[in-house]
């Protein structure tokens, strides 16, 4: 079953075991998955991004055109909410929904500022203050500011959130990501695992560690890969997505995958990816442990002339032990292989190419986790 209690159409049959899975590509944003009915597409965006309604460039108006030139699925515009007016976040949704069709959906988020603790992008939330002691980059970190804030986000229902930069300085990888509750998981969908504007600024930045560390903390999420840009290149400036499973192009069924933490992070803007336990997707939580599980990996990349071959496949399991990995040095991987039970309460896929960044190898992409049930 789905984790969190999300009873939505299945992506498999229980009895199917998926051996050579494969993609019909409708479009650089929307990818099919095609196996047996009913299916999910995956869908190609970016969930953290500015503008000048806080401290970026441009409109979000500017930022959803942008998107669409670019080939996305969906876009969020994220202002920071405390330099966010009331007035710019009414025109904000208002924005978005111009700019939504069949074909793009458009996203009006806000950053969220904790004083002491990090910044969350909050995702269809109904107002941009949430009253959690914020004061931007000033004041005294409150106690008990960060459960506060879960607590706010879970009592409103179908509202999501994401952790962003995770290692930067004023995010303290939210307290060792303490608090976690059952109610509070359900809040927080997705972790960033790789933010676009800190590479570029800082240089290579790997919060993978933080997001393994929220996985052993008890947190229910899926990778993400975003830009934070403050400048006017939304989509067209940079390589990361963030991959989404759904039904179908809309903001419920986008918001839907988020509270499930149903996708991919990847920093190749096309890289198409499928991970299966034991007949189960991503995002998933299996019924109950057992002594083995039949994991079935499928990757390819399309641009097969860009020799950016995926060299390697890992499958990590609890505090970043690599599971099992095996070399590749193709543009496709289909992979299936028998993984050991034991204590592990969950797994995850992390793809390694040839070149993730100019003239460098190294993990490009990586998968929303399949927990065991133990």
């Amino acid at each position: 079953m789905l984790r969190k209690g999300i009873s939505t159409l299945v992506y498999a049959v229980a009895t199917f075991v998926l051996i050579a899975p494969f993609f019909c590509a409708n479009a650089d944003s929307t990818v099919q998955i095609v196996k047996t009915t009913p299916e999910y597409n995956l869908y190609f965006g970016d969930l953290h991004a500015h503008t000048s309604f806080s401290d970026g460039l441009g409109t979000p108006a500017d930022a959803y055109a942008s998107a669409i030139v670019g080939g996305a699925a969906f876009m969020a515009t994220t202002d920071h909410h405390y330099l966010l007016t009331v007035e710019d976040w009414e025109k904000t949704k208002v924005i978005a929904d111009e700019f939504t069709s069949s074909d793009f959906v458009a996203i009006a988020g806000f950053e969220y500022f904790i004083t002491g603790w990090g910044e969350v992008n909050v995702f269809n939330y109904p107002e941009k203050d949430m009253g959690i002691w914020d004061h931007g980059y000033k004041g005294t970190p409150h106690p008990t500011a960060l459960p506060t804030f879960y607590d706010t986000l879970s009592d409103n229902t179908g509202s999501v959130g994401l952790w962003v930069h995770p290692t930067w300085a004023y995010s303290k990888e939210f307290e060792d990501f303490d608090y976690q509750t059952d109610s509070r998981d359900r809040a927080m969908g997705l972790c960033e695992i790789h933010n676009y504007g800190n590479w570029e600024y800082y240089g290579w930045i790997d919060d993978e560690p933080s997001f393994q560390m929220a996985l052993d903390e008890g947190w229910h999420v899926m990778p993400a890969a975003n830009s934070d840009t403050h400048s006017d290149n939304w989509i067209v400036g940079y390589e990361c997505r963030t991959v989404l499973f759904a039904e179908s192009l809309t903001r419920d069924n986008l918001y839907e995958a988020m509270v499930a933490g149903r996708g991919y992070a990847t920093i190749d803007k096309n890289l198409r990816m499928s991970f299966e336990l034991n007949g189960e997707m991503m995002g998933s939580n299996l019924s109950a442990p057992a002594n083995e599980y039949i994991a079935s990996v499928h990757i390819e990349d399309p641009d097969v002339d860009s020799n950016d071959e995926i060299t390697r496949v890992d499958i990590i399991t609890d505090f970043g032990v690599v599971a099992e990995t095996k070399e590749f040095f193709d543009t496709t991987v289909d992979w299936t292989i028998t993984l050991d039970g034991g204590e592990s309460r969950y797994f995850y896929v992390r793809v390694i190419t040839e070149s993730n960044v100019p003239g460098e190898a190294g993990p490009t992409a990586w998968s929303a986790p399949i927990w065991t049930g133990l």
